[in-house]
């Protein structure tokens, strides 16, 4: 378990919570007798507790009502939180009748960690777990109103889902019964942005267990957002001299060999198809297939840098329980380039205008650093060589040029060792979704080892051989992933540029029909998508209907607008009043050019 040693407020909260965790044990205890307990460590948010229910035991949703009485009746008798050492003889002793303490006690023992307990007395009995702590020294230290036991779920022991499932017991704490009433507040928010409500309800995109777990399918609707992004990323990324290819989803296991990332990705990719006695795969990253498009003839110094980039369809095992709608997928299209350039120098200037993309693209979409994304430099571990190629020098001399990038830009950033990719480190941008997790959204790579691998040479001005260095970046990330913070981001309201149905054409009955098909003909013809509503339904429900599928834009037609050749607007900011058809077209192409938001 995590260990915090200050004595600010942040530390003392993670007190309160990590004790929180041992009543909840001590009650879960009471509950089911022979519950079998796992870990309890803190977390964001509060804190959470793993068990093995008995056979008949598991709880309900009521009984953790049941389960946080008890819990709040213990604080109140304030109870006293005792540290003790003890050997691993006496540990085993101990726990001899929890498994998963055992377990982990050899663990321990293993990295020659001394082991502590934590004991907790009330009404006459001892409460003993195996703890590196901390705890609040008593606790009446908790105010008893400031938490709540608030959900189940699944966990496999160690996150490993070929060990057993407990159940885990989620708790929020916070300081105060004010700070949890707004963090639950703002939860409830979250809860109607997720992108997997909204996705559902505004008809996105679906999964289906008959295709297979996170394999999304996309809707006309949801296809019409893609498109959009792929088009706005292809355009700009050609407007900046990048080369746009193809390449195929599958390809010989020799070539993911000859990368290196077989042994280092084995696990996370989809097992060998036999084909004509050889073995292909479906492909989980595009650089070798890029750099084999770059070997296809001999380079000169003059065409480099050599920007390849392609909208790529990547396919990659993700364990069934890490899969989160379109966060985390199994399939997913990936804004990918490999920069093929001269030397160090140029790969710097590369990396810098990777990054200039990159924030054109957050600003566009109206996302901001310090706020919707961080910056985070990740290093390798220099003593995994099973994760990372050996090869310190490149390690520093990689790692100080991506640093040194940063600190010109002057762009606040985080340090994280071992999050590199095994051929050098990278600078990721990170995204939070509205449930406060991190992601990776964009990424820009440094490659000092693929080069060696697959002999990407040029010919320099004195005519020898040199070999390139390689940038890889993904300028807009996996477009899934960028898709579900966008409708988290915009509550699923997109921008018009971006929205499924731009106009809603509204005919207030019958008659009004023909004029209000012209004028979805109209714009139709000028680009813009349109929906009209043919609905018998009144007015009002009709405008309820598109408000509901967050349309831009609404064009009512009745007798004054047949009359006088006019629609009658409203949009997001409020009612636009009457215009000629014309006169809004040309307002909602501005808006759509100009990517407005």
């Amino acid at each position: 378990m995590q260990t915090k040693d200050n004595h600010n407020d942040a530390d003392h909260l993670f007190k309160k919570r990590h004790s929180l965790a041992h009543l909840l044990a001590i009650a879960v205890q009471e509950f089911d007798s022979s519950a079998k307990l796992a870990i309890g460590p803190v977390i964001d948010n509060g804190f959470y507790y793993d068990f093995e229910f008995s056979e008949g035991k598991s709880p309900s949703s009521d009984d953790l009502k049941t389960l946080e009485k008890r819990v709040r009746h213990l604080i109140k008798q304030s109870l006293p939180f005792t540290c003790v050492e003890i050997s691993n003889t006496e540990a085993l002793s101990m726990f001899k009748d929890q498994p998963y303490k055992v377990e982990l006690i050899n663990d321990l023992a293993k990295e020659d960690k001394k082991l502590t307990t934590y004991k907790t007395t009330y009404e006459g009995k001892e409460f003993i777990d195996l703890c590196a702590g901390p705890h609040v020294e008593n606790t009446k230290e908790i105010d008893p109103d400031s938490f709540t036991i608030s959900h189940l779920a699944g966990a496999y022991w160690k996150g490993d889902e070929k060990n057993k499932m407990l159940t885990r017991i989620y708790g929020l704490a916070f300081n105060s019964k004010a700070d949890l009433d707004e963090y639950i507040a703002k939860q409830e928010e979250a809860k109607k942005r997720d992108h997997r409500k909204l996705g559902k309800e505004l008809d996105l995109f679906v999964f289906s267990d008959v295709v297979g777990k996170g394999l999304p399918l996309w809707t006309e609707k949801g296809a019409t957002i893609r498109r959009e992004l792929e088009r706005f990323i292809t355009d700009e990324e050609i407007k900046r001299d990048y080369k746009h290819v193809y390449t195929p989803d599958i390809a010989k296991i020799d070539l993911y060999k000859k990368s290196g990332h077989y042994p280092y990705y084995k696990e996370s990719m989809y097992s060998p198809i036999v084909i004509d006695e050889e073995e292909f795969m479906l492909r989980p990253m595009t650089c070798p297939h890029h750099f084999e498009l770059y070997l296809s003839k001999p380079r000169s110094y003059k065409e480099l840098p050599m920007r390849i980039a392609e909208m790529a369809k990547l396919y990659r095992y993700e364990q069934s329980g890490e899969l989160s709608g379109l966060v985390r997928v199994r399939s997913f299209c990936l804004a990918d380039a490999h920069i093929i350039c001269k030397d160090s120098e140029q790969a710097g200037q590369e990396i810098e205008k990777a990054l200039d993309l990159i924030e054109y693209v957050t600003k566009v979409f109206g996302i901001h650093v310090g706020v919707d994304y961080s910056y985070r430099l990740s290093l390798g571990d220099r003593s995994d060589e099973s994760k990372y190629f050996k090869d310190d020098a490149s390690w520093d001399t990689a790692e100080e040029e991506l640093r040194s990038v940063l600190k010109k830009r002057k762009a606040p950033f985080t340090e994280a060792a071992g999050e590199a990719a095994f051929y050098g480190p990278k600078i990721d941008i990170q995204m939070k979704d509205v449930n406060g997790k991190e992601n990776t959204a964009f990424t820009v790579q440094y490659d000092f080892v693929m080069p060696g691998r697959f002999d990407l040479v040029y010919k320099d001005s004195d005519g020898k051989d040199k070999q390139a260095l390689v940038v890889h970046r993904s300028s807009i990330g996996a477009i899934e992933r960028i898709i579900a913070f966008l409708i988290e981001k915009y509550a699923g309201a997109f921008p018009t540029w971006l929205s499924p149905k731009q106009v809603a054409v509204l005919p207030i009955n019958d008659v009004h029909f023909e004029y209000a098909a012209e004028i979805s003909k109209a714009l139709k013809d000028a680009g813009i998508r349109v929906h009209l509503d043919e609905s018998k339904e009144s007015l009002g429900k009709k405008i309820r209907a598109a408000k509901l599928e967050k349309i831009p834009y609404i064009l009512v037609i009745g007798d004054k607008e047949v009359e006088a050749k006019t629609v009658t607007v409203e949009g997001r900011s409020g009612n636009l009043g009457a215009m000629s058809a014309s006169d809004f077209t040309s307002h909602i192409k501005k808006e759509i050019e100009t990517k407005s938001i």
